[in-house]
């Protein structure tokens, strides 16, 4: 399996870690020096665990609420809902008009 190594270059030292994986850091005075560790980190963490492919059936997830859906349509009967529409239009010309001056 091939894995990629991000490689920082500090003042004193390298630092290496594998990407993807939390923990699996190292530091080395030279940069061959700090891959040949994460190298070796990596096999050991690699020999006491595995990875196992798992696929999630989105319909089992819990829908979750999105905040601001719970209040669409909440106007959907309300009789005045358009009166205030037209008001609210109203507002918005008069402040584009006092702002386009």
């Amino acid at each position: 399996m091939q894995y990629q190594i991000f490689i920082q270059s500090q003042k004193d030292n390298f630092i290496a870690s594998v990407v993807g994986m939390q923990n699996v850091m190292v530091e080395g005075n030279t940069e061959e020096e700090a891959i040949s560790k994460v190298k070796s980190l990596l096999q050991a963490k690699l020999a006491t665990g595995k990875f196992v492919t798992i696929e999630v059936n989105p319909q089992e997830i819990p829908h979750q609420e999105t905040t601001h859906m719970k209040y669409a349509g909440i106007f959907a009967n309300d009789p005045t809902f358009e009166d205030f529409m037209e008001k609210l239009a109203g507002i918005r010309e008069e402040s584009n008009a006092t702002t386009d001056e």
